[in-house]
């Protein structure tokens, strides 16, 4: 027998960026992708704040992007990492089908979204043997370390309610990533997290420190700065790079939010950038978001050094997990993806399985149209 739901019946309506903040600023971790700022990032987006209040209580709440059908006016509905709610109800439908009557009601013709429920977590150490192993070609081929049987009991309830699952190649989707690399900090100081990285890893970063690499903290007019080696890295990686207003729009949404939410990281050696990243953080999670190094000067491991410089500061900021974000799932030795996995291993962190995105189609016929169209274009 399914017990009762611990509330009464949800409503959803929409709610201020003031009241969706006051509302994350009392979770422990919420996505930066379900943060109010995060509509003025992706400004090719409609954004909009909406709360599930029980009573007059709010208690959930979730950044819903639009976008629109090409001369239509319907719309996707897209909630990044979200929605911020309780993912291990039973009654899972109390919270999602008034959101889906939201949405219907604002045009939206389906909803994807990406729950933020880890469901498996394989240590460094199971990995690194994993790749050694040539019959174990992908992470899901490996025996998880730890496996959370009430969230995996989430994707049941959401196929039994007209959910569908987006299946992502590589464990990469058009999406949010569905494989994640973390390194857990709680109850740890720099010692411990230290200490649980490979030797390597400690090796580079004393080499970095001895070649005299030296990181600080930026502002948004070194901006251009980093992108310069964004760029760079791009054309060395093959990947598109975003442009500088974006780092720049992102970096005055989030700094609006909260002054410290975006931080820019600078490595340099003998004066010259090295490396850069940014970390943002929401709460006790900090995340890696963006990276950059040169290829001249890589012998000096600023890549090492503004990673462990990261850590030292989320540790400091009071964060339990260092979100060294997406992986894909090979653990090919031939497969040029395997190098990032293998950088973040040596953290000595864990790779960490999401729920990965799900749809519901609320009109049938638009939505076939809209996934035929994406296929096409992917």
């Amino acid at each position: 027998m399914t017990p009762a739901p611990s509330h009464g019946p949800l409503g959803v309506r929409p709610i201020s960026a003031v009241e969706h903040l006051d509302f994350i600023r009392t979770r422990s971790s919420v996505s930066f992708l379900q943060t109010p700022a995060w509509a003025q990032v992706k400004n090719e987006w409609r954004g909009e704040s909406v709360g599930w209040f029980d009573g007059e209580t709010l208690v959930g709440a979730a950044l819903v992007l639009y976008r629109q059908l090409p001369r239509l006016k319907r719309f996707l509905a897209y909630l990044p990492e979200g929605p911020d709610i309780d993912w291990l109800d039973e009654d899972l439908g109390a919270w999602l089908t008034p959101l889906a009557a939201h949405l219907k009601q604002q045009g939206a013709f389906g909803i994807r979204m990406g729950p933020p429920v880890v469901t498996r977590r394989w240590h460094a150490a199971t990995i690194k043997q994993a790749i050694a192993d040539p019959v174990l070609t992908t992470l899901s081929d490996v025996p998880a370390d730890a496996s959370d049987d009430a969230a995996l009991a989430v994707a049941g309830r959401l196929a039994a309610l007209g959910w569908k699952e987006q299946s992502a190649a590589g464990g990469f989707s058009a999406g949010q990533p569905k494989y994640n690399f973390q390194v857990p900090l709680a109850d740890k100081d720099e010692a411990t997290v230290l200490a649980g990285m490979n030797q390597q890893w400690r090796r580079n970063i004393k080499k970095a420190d001895k070649a005299g690499v030296e990181v600080t903290t930026g502002t948004r007019a070194d901006l251009a700065e980093f992108h310069r080696v964004y760029a760079e890295t791009a054309e060395r990686d093959h990947f598109t790079p975003r442009p500088l207003s974006y780092f720049e729009r992102m970096w005055d949404a989030l700094g609006a939010e909260e002054p410290d939410r975006m931080v820019l990281y600078l490595a340099r050696h003998e004066g010259d950038l090295v490396a850069a990243t940014t970390m943002v953080r929401v709460g006790e999670h900090a995340w890696y978001s963006y990276g950059a190094s040169t290829t001249a000067k890589r012998d000096v491991r600023g890549s090492n050094a503004v990673q462990w410089q990261m850590m030292r500061d989320a540790l400091a900021a009071g964060a339990t997990t260092y979100d060294m974000r997406g992986i894909t799932e090979t653990l090919d030795p031939d497969d040029s993806h395997v190098g990032l996995i293998q950088f973040k291993v040596g953290t000595g962190g864990e790779a960490v399985e999401h729920l990965g995105e799900w749809d519901l189609p609320l009109n049938r016929v638009l939505y076939l149209g809209f996934t035929q169209y994406m296929r096409r274009r992917g």
